[in-house]
């Protein structure tokens, strides 16, 4: 059975100015009429033409092509970052991917401007490049920490813009997902680690420091969001309360950025029935 997806991508997509997170249900499956068994249905018949497209993009970049995908994914922690790699970039080739995961800079990042180790992690041509959070911390942590003074805040915004539409380009398509969790939601998650023993090791006493400051991580986000919105780089919230539809959210989201793409099998640079030939008419090894 086939599902419809048509309506997803525009329906998760932000619209230009202002954001008020907290209109935006956690707990919902815009663009998706459907449960859980069918969502879960839905992205594995997503999985062998997702897997295609990635390599047509592999291949593409090994003949002389200039494109390549960024996949950004931000979210509070619990929200599913590494959840989705699993689930949805593991339905392609793991050649075809990086995948990279910030973490604080370095003393040595931090004597750079902060896209610098940004820039050095960014995927070759014909690669999907994901982060796991990204150079976007720098301006949330950042604010809601104090990290930075607030006018090298304001001005990492339009550095950001710049970056992204330079990349863009170049021919980097960049899809920039919020995954957006509840506090409940998170406090659920956070209290399931602790009772499984095997979960204790995902489990940072820091999270619970950091719940409280949601509402200041929530402004963050919504200014950043609105201030980083563009045409060529926009945001999209993912509703992340249900882990299999904030999936197929983005394997859809991935799904349609490589069909854009349009790309056909590169043609041989070589005489193939030569080469057949060769192969059998060659003697026995």
């Amino acid at each position: 059975m086939a599902f419809p997806l048509s309506e997803l991508t525009s329906t998760l997509r932000v619209a230009p100015g202002p954001i008020d997170l907290g209109a935006i249900e956690t707990d919902a499956a815009p663009g998706f009429d459907g449960e859980k068994k069918d969502g879960e249905a839905a992205l594995a018949e997503l999985g062998p033409g997702l897997a295609e497209l990635q390599e047509r993009l592999f291949a593409d970049g090994k003949s002389g092509g200039r494109r390549n995908l960024l996949l950004v994914l931000q979210g509070m922690d619990t929200s599913g970052k590494g959840g989705t790699l699993r689930s949805t970039v593991g339905l392609v080739d793991p050649q075809g991917v990086r995948i990279t995961s910030f973490k604080a800079p370095t003393p040595d990042e931090r004597a750079h401007d902060f896209l610098w180790r940004i820039t050095r992690a960014l995927p070759p041509v014909g690669l999907i490049g994901v982060f796991d959070r990204s150079h976007y911390e720098d301006v949330l942590i950042a604010r809601v920490r104090s990290l930075a003074p607030p006018e090298e805040i304001e001005r990492r915004y339009a550095a950001i813009n710049a970056w992204e539409a330079e990349l863009a380009a170049e021919g980097t398509t960049i899809i920039k997902c919020m995954l957006h969790i509840s506090a409940e939601e998170q406090k659920n998650r956070l209290l399931a680690r602790l009772d499984d023993d095997t979960k204790h090791w995902k489990y940072n006493p820091g999270d619970v420091d950091e719940r409280e400051l949601w509402p200041a991580y929530q402004e963050a986000y919504e200014i950043a969001i609105a201030r980083t919105n563009t045409e060529v780089a926009p945001w999209h919230v993912i509703p992340a309360d249900k882990k299999w539809y904030r999936n197929l959210a983005i394997g859809t989201l991935l799904h349609d950025a490589l069909q854009a793409f349009d790309l056909g099998w590169p043609s041989a640079d070589f005489d193939v029935e030569h080469e057949k030939r060769r192969l059998l008419d060659e003697k026995p090894l």
